[in-house]
């Protein structure tokens, strides 16, 4: 892989999964197992309330093509297909939604030393065209994300970012929403040793004129088990346990505070993962 500034989506990608990414409020359980051909299923079910959401995925890799297959309980297909680097820094995604026959689309990302660029076109008669792309560094960098509806003749979505990085720290800043969201976030890593690292992210709408922060730390116990919590503006806490009681099989625990109406009771997630 190509390394430069990377695509858009990775402009504050380090600040959100901080923040973000493995908080859970439902009870999740994956398994993943391999067929003696290579082929990994993966079995997944979310219980949210009452409700059982489940799906099964198939993924198959031949050489630098890899095919993903997904079915859920909603009775839909999930179809990926990945040509990894046809040529130097180019991937090509094809991908489709069965029975919704407008799902087609067509992906194309391409990574440079100093731009990352990312459009799809979806296959229909008057698609939705995507672009994305970012020029600058490993250091500093600036892009746009844009959406155009052809049957509108509008824009869906009109995107600005920019991201500045050290060796320990990233700082980026976002417009989204037609210019009326602004986010502002940071990631910087405090110990290397033990993985720990603390994040904020600040959001400003201009509409409302609201601002919400969160603000984020992670800290590693053991090269097996790492802690996480966050909290926002709104009195909202949120923490969580990880273990990995074996490679790639995780643990998570995680539990949800409203300090501002605390006589409800906490919100309880749980996730398991098993991957051989």
């Amino acid at each position: 892989m190509v390394k430069g500034p990377g695509l858009y989506s990775d402009i504050g990608k380090k600040a959100r999964d901080l923040l973000y990414r493995d908080y859970v409020s439902d009870h999740k359980f994956t398994v993943t197992t391999y067929t003696a051909t290579g082929v990994a299923i993966t079995s997944s079910g979310v219980r949210k309330g009452e409700s059982l959401v489940a799906d099964v995925n198939t993924q198959l890799k031949n050489k630098n093509i890899t095919t993903d297959i997904k079915v859920d309980t909603n009775s839909k297909l999930y179809a990926t297909i990945t040509v990894d680097e046809p040529a130097p820094g180019l991937k090509t995604i094809f991908s489709f939604i069965a029975p919704d026959q407008k799902s087609g689309k067509v992906e194309l990302q391409y990574l440079h030393e100093y731009a990352g660029i990312n459009t799809s076109i979806g296959l229909t008669a008057s698609p939705l065209v995507n672009f994305s792309g970012v020029a600058g560094t490993n250091t500093f960098s600036v892009g746009t994300d844009l959406s155009f509806n052809t049957a509108s003749g509008n824009f869906d979505k009109v995107n600005g970012g920019l991201s500045f990085s050290t060796s320990d720290l990233i700082a980026s800043l976002t417009l989204s929403d037609k210019g009326d969201k602004l986010a502002a976030s940071y990631y910087q890593t405090v110990r290397p040793l033990t993985n720990t690292t603390v994040g904020a992210e600040l959001i400003h709408s201009f509409s409302s004129n609201e601002n919400t922060l969160t603000i984020g730390t992670q800290h590693a116990l053991d090269p097996l088990t790492t802690v996480k919590a966050k909290v926002n503006n709104n009195g909202k806490v949120h923490t969580l346990i990880q273990h990995a009681w074996r490679p790639k099989s995780l643990f998570t625990i995680s539990g949800e505070v409203d300090t501002r109406a605390i006589e409800k009771s906490a919100k309880i997630g749980l996730s398991v993962a098993l991957k051989p």
